[in-house]
């Protein structure tokens, strides 16, 4: 078979694992109610083919590329979104609890989702990337966010079943203010989706970069940050570009920031605070309320095993994977094991916040509500790490 030929079976294969994962949820939904294991086991049979459809996806991708399909955007989201269900699943095997699905799996189907609104092009590695550990790094990096994020669902689970949501307390207040984080996320990819995918909005600023070069940077949404000194174009052919008149906001940032992400993570908070309004003023209840009768025949003793479990496996990978793995393949690709750059910062903070996560829960006894808390912010470390720090911050790593 040819190149288009496998590519062609990877982007049905992943297609196929998104549509089973989002019939799965219709069982799993039934289970919680269910007095038999019928509609889990159906779930979990929807779940693991989907689950195979992906792995599908990257060996006929890897096949395709001729090199591992964790180079760009698209490929590590949607390795990460396979790690996400590869780590519900395994953690489901020792426990059995079909809740964590209808956790798991929506944030797997948003990371996939996001993840095809970057490009699919499949194209040659530049010299940094063209070693073996790119692939073993990332690959451990990602199974190790799966684990560790099936840690945050049952922190939230374990919350969301525990607090009370008839009475004001600064747990139930800080539960709504995740739910909001939620909502915000979720303004994120639809609004990439919309604008990118569907409208088609482009603007282009013509600019110089971090290296001095001219640039033209483009914008999906209208601008609100541009980079310092950048004026609006349009192209006249041959790269050549006109300046025009639109409407500015004076806001500037230098380009070691990515002014058009930065522009759509405001855009997305002022979209998602809208919703998250309409969706209070319309229920006149919190969204934490609306979603705890799903955690009401919870066990919180088997919620706080698995969050600490999860940990006790997804942690030596990190560690393995996000440094010394990463360290190693530093050294080949830029001559030095560390350099400070925001990926190799970012990757220290995650590792140091779950070693005291650890410590807390060995040393301290931070067990039940606590734990379950750390294991939420650990979440959202990942999703800063994974967002963020790979499309906002400049460096090394921007590619990826």
């Amino acid at each position: 078979m040819n190149h288009e030929t496998w590519l062609n079976i990877s982007s049905t294969s992943l297609y196929a694992a998104f549509i089973l994962y989002l019939i799965a949820i219709l069982p799993f939904s039934a289970s919680i109610k269910a007095k038999n294991k019928r509609y889990e086991r159906i779930g979990i049979i929807l779940t693991t083919i989907g689950f195979i459809m992906q792995i599908v996806y990257f060996i006929t991708r890897w096949i395709a590329a001729g090199h591992a399909p964790v180079s760009n955007m698209y490929e590590f989201l949607t390795m990460f979104g396979i790690m996400m269900v590869g780590g519900f699943l395994i953690i489901n095997a020792i426990y059995h609890t079909p809740i964590l699905a209808l956790f798991s799996l929506p944030v797997a189907m948003l990371v996939i989702v996001y993840a095809s609104m970057f490009s699919r092009e499949v194209s040659p590695l530049i010299p940094a990337l063209q070693s073996n550990w790119l692939a073993i790094h990332v690959i451990t990096v990602t199974i190790s966010y799966g684990i560790l994020s099936v840690s945050s669902m049952a922190g939230l689970i374990y919350l969301l079943r525990y607090v009370d949501a008839k009475e004001k307390s600064r747990d139930a207040f800080w539960l709504e203010v995740v739910m909001y984080f939620a909502v915000l996320v979720i303004a994120f990819i639809l609004t990439t989706i919309v604008m990118k995918g569907i409208v088609h909005y482009d603007d282009q600023y013509f600019y110089v970069d971090k290296n001095g070069n001219n640039a033209v940077s483009y914008y999906h949404l209208p601008a609100i940050v541009t980079f310092k000194d950048a004026y609006p174009v349009v192209p006249k052919g041959n790269n050549n570009y006109q300046e025009v008149e639109r409407f500015s906001t004076g806001l500037e940032v230098p380009p070691v920031l990515n002014a058009q992400k930065l522009t759509t993570v405001i855009w997305s908070i002022i979209i998602g605070t809208i919703l998250y309004g309409l969706i209070r003023l319309i229920t006149r209840r919190t969204i934490f309320s609306m979603v705890k009768p799903l955690t009401n025949k919870v066990s919180l003793q088997l919620m706080d095993e698995i969050g600490y479990r999860s940990v006790i496996i997804g942690f030596p990978l990190f560690a393995l994977g996000g440094l010394l793995f990463a360290s190693i393949w530093a050294q080949i690709a830029w001559s030095r094991f560390w350099g400070w750059d925001p990926k190799e910062v970012w990757a220290l903070v995650t590792f140091l916040f779950y070693a005291v996560f650890l410590h807390l829960r060995l040393g301290r006894g931070w067990e039940g509500k606590k734990s379950a808390w750390l294991a939420v912010v650990g979440l959202a470390i990942i999703l800063f790490n994974v967002i963020a720090v790979n499309l906002i911050i400049a460096g090394l790593h921007s590619y990826a």
